[in-house]
């Protein structure tokens, strides 16, 4: 009963104190981190799991890959706070194919004897959605979307309770254990600039100011895709003033100089070739929108029946997330769409 009681001090300690911190998942879905743990926690298993999702399969998004060469002893000391907090659980570090050939001896020397599994995804993009990503440890290949209720969560890996974080999110546990976070996040910068790269900054910025402190500011007409390299918002320079979400990617480029249609057709040909094909709102919408960014001509009302169906219907969150691009760079960069 007295180490049942030390268990249950501990979970409610590091679950207070990301509570406290408002830390927010980093992959992209921003959940509180704080909820996710305690809905974990809440579960009853004899055996649980815990996942450090490195998959960042997303053009553009570079941060998790900096953590893993700058500061991977933080990222196995949020993983080992999660072991210690939630009794009889083993963990993995999920990492794509090149962070797992650049990283995995690396991980393994600071892992030790700690009960953490450095694991290659198999798949591309869509190995990062947490179904997926339980799937191919599972090694049910190929691996394809569960069905959500429940989540991993409840019925994760094998059938049991699974924590999946973002390596980010873990990397600011560690920070947050020691009392040593400073709302702060990560922000990967591309694009038209010179000062490319990675930047821990405060959560609270605008991209303004980030990229003013960054130097990467454009003296040019810009504009900025934000929250991810495929599926982020388009920002004109006038909407700056916004703070970032998803993420944390910048992309900056220069209105003059960028075709709409170019654009638009590399965001398309990434859903088109990592989607899984597993269900017809993806597979087919995708298809029907590369048709018209091809022939530089949108059909209104066509376009709006697949976005409706893309975020209503599509299996998991690559369909859902295909048209909020779109929808911006149609209103903000296109000047008129023919019908």
């Amino acid at each position: 009963m007295q180490k049942n009681t030390r268990l249950a001090t501990r979970q409610e300690n590091i679950i207070a104190k990301l509570k406290q911190a408002d830390l927010r998942g980093r992959g992209g879905a921003n959940f509180p981190t704080h909820s996710k743990w305690q809905m974990f926690a809440d579960v009853d298993a004899d055996k649980k799991y815990i996942v450090a999702n490195g998959s960042e399969g997303e053009p553009n998004v570079l941060k998790d890959g900096y953590i893993l060469k700058n500061h991977p002893e933080v990222l196995v000391e949020g993983l080992k706070i999660a072991l210690e907090t939630f009794k009889s659980s083993e963990a993995f570090i999920f990492l794509r194919r090149d962070y797992f050939k650049k990283y995995k001896k690396k991980l393994e020397k600071l892992i030790g004897d700690l009960p953490i599994t450095v694991f290659r995804e198999h798949g591309g993009y869509l190995s990062g959605e947490e179904t997926v990503l339980c799937e191919e440890i599972e090694k049910n290949l190929p691996a394809r979307p569960r069905t959500k209720p429940p989540y991993p969560g409840q019925v994760g890996i094998n059938g049991l309770p699974t924590l999946i974080n973002n390596i980010e999110t873990f990397y600011y546990v560690a920070k947050i254990s020691k009392n040593e976070y400073k709302k702060t996040r990560l922000y990967s910068i591309t694009g038209k600039t010179f000062y490319k790269g990675v930047f821990e900054l405060p959560v609270a910025w605008s991209i303004k100011k980030i990229l003013t402190e960054t130097k990467a500011l454009p003296e040019f007409d810009y504009f900025v895709q934000v929250g991810g390299g495929a599926s982020g918002d388009i920002l004109l320079a006038s909407e700056t003033t916004q703070q970032v979400s998803g993420s944390g990617a910048i992309i900056i480029y220069d209105k003059e100089q960028t075709d709409p249609w170019v654009l638009m057709r590399t965001w398309i040909d990434f859903f088109m070739n990592e989607n899984c094909d597993k269900c017809t709102p993806c597979r087919e919408g995708s298809y029907r929108i590369l048709e018209m960014v091809r022939d530089r001509q949108f059909d209104k009302k066509v376009l709006d029946d697949l976005f409706f169906v893309l975020e209503n219907t599509s299996y998991c969150a690559l369909g859902k997330s295909i048209p909020l691009p779109f929808k911006s760079a149609i209103k903000k960069l296109l000047a008129h769409t023919r019908n």
